[in-house]
Order: structure tokens, then C-alpha cells, then sequence
């Protein structure tokens, strides 16, 4: 049996000590009180990486595959169409001649048909200043080329960038937004090739002619529709995820990093 002495030594030096400490035991059924962590801040990358795919969301939810298909092409191209007298029939008219005898009803090149149209991966930097941002949405789709007794002439590969700059501005009521500044086409950034085509004809003329035609209508007729979309999707971001953007661009503060 444990003696009964050596138990209150025990005690009063348990005592002593706790008392020198200022420390109160708790009673048996009060528990101790769980460590909070401090919610650290979001990293650089996650806030890029999150304006991003809000972004990418957004002009996706926002029916930007349905627009790209629905593009006006045949609308602009053929004769009498958006440009005067019609690019197609002035491009294409020459060649369209030459091989007509070769398959009849070609000269009555009426279905270019957008198909497959996507949206990659969107690139993020920040000025050097770090108060602007500029977005970079690539685009891709097809263009299917028909005509009605041949069917399937060609089918080309397009890929063109839109690069969109993102500004955090004040209004009337002291509020800051992000809204979209210059929106434009990356110069130099529309790409076509063919995929497919019908061997018997002289299917490179026919795709230079029509290249030449997309060089001049297509990348400002995407960006007219593309853009609009941009400053709406703006609008609707995330208030926490602007504010935090906002912050950062203000104060200059690099949060796009850069690889």
C-alpha cells in the first residue's frame, strides 16, 4: 500500500509547482480548447490559376462554342454579302473557273461550315508595372468547305488568340471593378492548314485563295463577338476572387508568376 505521507508530499509539491507556474487545473469535465489555425492567405498560383478558370468557365457557360460556330462566314463571303461584292466570289472566281470543267457546280461554292470549335487553354501575364493583366484565349475550329453536287471540297484547321487587357477601375461610387480594356486578335496568331481535300483538284490554289479571304474577315469578326463576352463574364466573377485581384493589382503586387 502506497503511504499515506509520501501521498501528501506529492501533493503539496504538485501544488507549489502549478501555483508558481499561474496555472489553475481545469475540472475533470472541461475540456481543453482546440489550437485555431489562421486560414493563411491563397497563393499567387491559386489566384491566377482561379481567375483563369473562372474565366474559362465563364465565357464557356456563356456560349462561347455556340458562337463560334454560328459565325456569319457564308454570310460576309459569298457575293453580295458583307464586303463589297463579295471577297469569295472576287478571290475565288478566277480559280473557281479554271475547274469547273473538271467537276461541274462548283462555281456554286455555297456551304463553308464551322465545326469542332474549342477553347484552349488560356495564358495569363501581368504588366510589368503589375497593375494590368492581359489574357490570352485561344481558339480553335474547323471549316468544312461544300459545294452541293460535290459535297466535301476541303476541310481546314483554324486556330486564332484573342488577347483581352484586364484593368481594375474606380466608379462613381468609390467601387473597384475589373473591367476589360483593349480587346483585340494576336497579331500574327491566325494558323490554317488543311486537313482534307479532294486530290483530283488543284486543292492548294483553292486553300490560298481561301485563306486569304479568313486573313482578312475572321479574326475581327471573332473578336467582335468574343469580346463583348469577355467584359460580360467580367461582371459576374466571384466578388472574393476580384477583390483579392483587385488588391493586388492596385498596389502593383506580382501574383502571376511567370514560367
Amino acid at each position: 500500500m502506497f503511504p499515506i505521507g509520501g501521498l501528501l508530499v506529492f501533493c503539496g509539491l504538485l501544488a507549489q509547482t502549478m501555483g508558481q507556474l499561474g496555472v489553475l487545473p481545469l475540472p475533470l469535465d472541461q475540456a481543453l480548447p482546440l489550437a485555431v489555425t489562421p486560414a493563411l492567405p491563397s497563393s499567387p498560383t491559386d489566384l491566377a490559376g482561379g481567375f483563369t478558370n473562372a474565366l474559362s468557365n465563364g465565357l464557356l457557360s456563356g456560349g462561347l462554342l455556340g458562337i463560334l460556330e454560328n459565325l456569319p462566314l457564308l454570310d460576309i463571303l459569298k457575293p453580295g454579302g458583307g464586303t463589297s461584292g463579295g471577297l469569295l466570289g472576287g478571290l475565288l472566281g478566277g480559280l473557281l473557273g479554271k475547274v469547273t470543267s473538271v467537276i461541274p457546280g462548283l462555281d456554286n461554292l455555297i456551304d463553308l461550315k464551322v465545326t469542332d470549335p474549342q477553347l484552349l487553354e488560356l495564358g495569363l501575364v501581368q504588366s510589368p508595372d503589375g497593375h494590368r493583366l492581359y489574357v490570352t484565349i485561344p481558339l480553335g475550329l474547323k471549316l468544312r468547305v461544300k459545294t452541293p453536287l460535290v459535297g466535301s471540297l476541303l476541310e481546314l484547321a483554324v486556330k486564332l488568340n484573342i488577347t483581352a487587357e484586364i484593368l481594375a477601375v474606380k466608379d462613381k461610387q468609390e467601387r473597384i471593378h475589373l473591367v476589360l480594356g483593349d480587346c483585340t486578335h494576336s497579331p500574327g496568331s491566325l494558323q490554317i492548314s488543311l486537313l482534307d481535300g479532294l486530290g483530283s483538284l488543284p486543292i492548294q490554289s483553292l486553300v490560298d485563295s481561301i485563306t486569304g479571304v479568313l486573313n482578312k474577315v475572321l479574326p475581327e469578326l471573332v473578336q467582335g463577338k468574343v469580346c463583348p463576352l469577355v467584359n460580360g463574364v467580367l461582371s459576374q466573377l466571384d466578388v472574393t476572387l476580384v477583390h483579392d485581384i483587385v488588391d493586388k493589382l492596385i498596389h502593383g503586387l506580382e501574383f502571376v508568376i511567370k514560367v
